[in-house]
């Protein structure tokens, strides 16, 4: 890898112990995964079936040609060359060569340059920004839908366990061009949602987005922002300030490299993000082609609930939302329980372990906080139980869902539903 990148093993170690602090990895695997997401555009099948079937590394030493080619005459016989390298390799395992590897090479063959991979590389390592991977624990298991067109690799800024939950997320889309209804219908069910200890998951874009974002942070709950470009600068840049903070206290995340200027059809690639690390998706307002139909329709593929709000019917904002309704592609939506029982259907609530006549429960719970981790000690000196008492009421508490256990202490977990 030391010819494709620059840097030595032993840079590489480094690099990765400071973007992926506490988890390990194959260091030829992540170069080469990181390699390929600046090579190819995000959600690339062909890219993706190579990685999956030879591995990242294998299929980067066996496709990687830098130029410059005397003509074109010469571009198209590396490339063959290529996809008979690649053919030879399936061969050898038994496995049935795929399509597309030569045209691939000729899309990916520009990129194959080791200044802008360095560049890359530099950015990140500079960024303070963490590099996850397909397999780390906090990878969202709703990202493996994706199969083929599953992202390489995602940048990550803020608190990256946040991803996890996929159970819990709810991806909250609409227009840009958002009405005062619409703002206002956002606001509403995001902080519900967040209040309830949902996650709240939308692209950092103006109008819906940006209200789902900040009744989410505002209500102190928990918000993903999914970008289309780099994370070296945030887009849109009216919106700076908004996705500063959501990575502050938050998440935001970028399956393309930084330096990456976002684009339409990379917002269109994202959108698969935004529907995939949901278990639901709802549309507040988007007109006929309004890019949350695509979010939707990415939605509809992955099985995931789709939701959505009514308007007024003579608003151009609405009529998306009343054309997916109509169809039968989306539940209509008017209120934070309907987008609860859109994900959790109709399922009676477990009976809770904590005995509710028990006041020690209630005591527990009074004396932790919903953000700032505490202490068994803190809890006990708040509660006035011995701290043995309080560590097996916590542990009841924690079967329940009523309390989580962080790295700094114990929380409180608001009810849902």
């Amino acid at each position: 890898m030391s010819r494709i990148t620059g840097m030595s093993a032993r840079e590489r170690a480094e690099l990765w112990e400071r973007l992926r602090p506490g988890r390990p990895g194959d260091d030829a695997e992540l170069t080469g995964r990181v390699i390929w997401s600046i090579l190819a555009e995000p959600g690339d099948g062909v890219v993706g079936r190579l990685v999956g079937d030879l591995g990242a590394a294998t299929a980067l030493e066996l496709l990687y040609r830098p130029g410059p080619f005397a003509s074109p005459t010469e571009l198209r016989s590396a490339a063959t060359a290529a996809q008979h390298a690649v053919h030879a390799a399936y061969r050898e395992r038994g496995i049935e060569p795929i399509a597309g590897v030569r045209a691939g090479f000729l899309r990916w063959q520009p990129r194959m340059d080791q200044k802008l991979i360095d560049s890359v590389l530099a950015m990140a390592a500079a960024s303070g920004a963490e590099l996850l991977v397909p397999g780390d624990p906090q990878w969202s298991r709703g990202l493996d839908d994706l199969g083929d067109h599953a992202p390489l690799v995602l940048w990550a800024l803020g608190d990256v366990q946040l991803l996890g939950d996929f159970e819990s997320s709810v991806a909250m889309v609409g227009t840009r061009a958002a009405t005062a209804y619409g703002n206002h219908v956002a606001t509403e069910l995001a902080a519900g949602l967040a209040g309830r200890d949902w996650t709240v998951v939308s692209g950092g874009a103006y109008g819906v987005d940006a209200s789902s974002h900040r009744a989410a942070l505002a209500a102190k709950g928990r918000t993903i922002a999914i970008m289309a470009g780099g994370l070296n600068s945030f887009y849109p840049i009216g919106n700076s300030e908004l996705i500063a903070r959501v990575a502050r206290d938050g998440l935001v995340l970028a399956e393309v490299p930084f330096g990456t200027p976002p684009t339409p059809f990379r917002f269109l690639s994202r959108n698969r993000l935004i529907a995939a690390v949901a278990s639901a998706v709802v549309v507040v307002e988007a007109g006929s082609r309004s890019g949350s139909i695509n979010t939707a329709n990415h939605a509809s593929d992955l099985g995931r609930p789709i939701g959505a709000v009514p308007g007024p019917i003579t608003s151009p904002s609405s009529v998306g939302c009343h054309e997916l309704v109509r169809a039968e592609r989306a539940e209509l939506v008017a209120s934070v329980d309907d987008v609860v029982r859109l994900v959790r259907g109709n399922a009676p609530e477990p009976e809770p372990l904590a005995d509710p006549e028990d006041p020690r429960y209630g005591r527990v719970l009074t004396a932790l906080h919903g953000r700032a981790a505490r202490s068994i000690t803190d809890v006990a000196r708040k509660s006035g139980i011995g701290e043995a008492e309080v560590a097996s009421l916590l542990g009841v508490l924690l079967l329940d869902g009523a309390v989580r256990k962080s790295e700094k202490g114990w929380v409180s977990v608001p009810r849902k539903g």
